[in-house]
């Protein structure tokens, strides 16, 4: 047997697998606008959320944050003898995500988001300040660091388990 005789059966047996893959699989491709995954319980997404009822004032979160995107003004109150927070702003630009803010949060009042869709054209829209930290149905929290928390969430799907959104 000569070495020109097996010639193109490298070829065949690649474009098999091809075919095979074309035909046979059902495609794994989510129409991103239209439908999409859930994801994570535990997703370190791009963006905080603010618990103005638990937050003291410490800041703990802004000590930890090895970036330094944190910044709390706080003021002090003679009526309670506690620190009443005014301002509470994180830059979303120079936030890597890591996680250390939440870690370090000893009265839980910090949770890393579950949105991964912060994009914005101008730089100063991202920067995330007060109101704009409260968790709302739009921007949940994440379970990263809060296993209570991701209990009640729902399960990550797989690439076969499409979740069809509305808009």
């Amino acid at each position: 047997m000569s070495k020109f005789e097996r010639y193109g059966l490298g070829i065949l047996k690649g474009m098999t697998v091809t075919i095979r893959q074309l035909l046979l699989r059902h495609p794994t491709v989510v129409q991103y606008p239209e439908q999409r995954l859930n994801t994570s319980r535990r997703i370190r997404g791009n963006e905080l959320i603010w618990s103005r009822e638990r937050c003291t004032g410490c800041a703990t979160c802004a000590k930890a944050c090895p970036q330094g995107a944190i910044e709390i003004v706080t003021s002090s109150n003679t009526n309670n003898n506690k620190y009443e927070v005014e301002t509470y702003r994180v830059d979303t630009g120079y936030c890597i995500q890591c996680g250390l803010c939440v870690e370090a949060c000893p009265y839980d009042a910090l949770f890393l988001g579950s949105s991964y869709e912060r994009a914005k054209y101008r730089r100063g829209d991202i920067v995330q300040s007060d109101d704009a930290l409260l968790e709302s149905p739009e921007r949940p929290a994440s379970g990263y660091y809060h296993p209570r928390l991701a209990e009640k969430m729902p399960e990550q799907t797989l690439l076969i388990d499409k979740i069809t959104e509305k808009r």
